[in-house]
């Protein structure tokens, strides 16, 4: 199976900064997209940003420009940079990953962490 383990949640004041961190662990033979997704209380979940195994990014358009989706396809790792931070950013925040595992080589499936509380207030 594969572990998604996020950190770097926490509070922070309108118009600041957080960076969110997963390490993806296990049996992981290949990891192709790694993304971000957010929900917040009474909310929907929303795809936040993604990030492809050969670096193309797409963005929601609520954070387009202000986040940043980046990996570390060697360490198994992505990583969110939120700038400009709005209190309607607040949510939490779960790590995706779609993986192989060594054993099923051909089959591809959706990995999930527990997520990170972002809380953005003054």
């Amino acid at each position: 199976q594969v572990q998604l383990v996020e950190s770097g949640g926490g509070l922070v004041q309108p118009g600041g900064s957080l960076r969110l961190s997963c390490a993806a662990s296990g049996s992981i033979f290949s990891i192709t997209s790694m993304a971000w997704y957010r929900q917040a209380p009474g909310n929907q979940r929303e795809l936040v940003a993604v990030v492809t195994s050969g670096g193309t990014t797409n963005y929601a358009g609520t954070v387009k420009g202000r986040f940043t989706i980046s990996r570390d396809n060697a360490k198994n790792m992505v990583y969110l940079q939120m700038n400009s931070l709005k209190p309607e950013d607040t949510a939490v925040y779960r790590c995706n990953a779609y993986a192989s595992t060594v054993r099923n080589l051909g089959s591809y499936d959706y990995y999930w962490g527990q997520g990170t509380q972002v809380t953005v207030s003054s």
